[in-house]
């Protein structure tokens, strides 16, 4: 049986810099939106659709998710994405960065209780901002009550 590990973040953006990243970013795609409303991602899609952010769902058993059509993977996407926001394990998560790094996406957001320092670093050294171990959705509304 595999070593389970628990990373914890070894960097994380400062609450000014998360906050100019929401106000700054608005196209998000969701990698592993649910479609089902019981979800959290698919909770965290519905919101930031209502708050006014696209968002692109990624699910490859799906077709749409929140009335967007929804792609099999980053690559599919034929547009520009300003945030990678991921629900998916932290073993996951270094291909996903490798892409959002190929697609020219500016910012990696991991889900609360994701976090993957090697690919983080991988994505810094690239020049995207790198959020992890933190809930976009709580973060938004975090900053509404500022």
């Amino acid at each position: 049986m595999p070593e389970i590990t628990c990373e914890m973040p070894q960097y994380n953006p400062p609450c000014q810099e998360i906050r100019t990243i929401l106000e700054n970013h608005k196209t998000v795609a969701i990698v592993g939106l649910s479609p089902k409303p019981e979800r959290d991602s698919h909770k965290v899609g519905k919101y930031l659709k209502d708050h006014g952010y696209r968002i692109v769902p990624v699910n490859p058993g799906q077709k749409e998710i929140l009335g967007e059509k929804c792609y099999p993977n980053l690559k599919a996407i034929p547009f520009p994405v300003d945030v990678v926001d991921i629900f998916r394990r932290s073993e996951a998560v270094p291909p996903i960065v490798d892409h959002a790094v190929e697609m020219g996406a500016r910012v990696v957001w991991m889900q609360l209780g994701i976090v993957h320092n090697l690919a983080a670093e991988k994505a810094r050294e690239a020049g995207l901002d790198v959020v992890m171990s933190k809930c976009i959705k709580i973060e938004h509304m975090n900053m509404l009550r500022e």
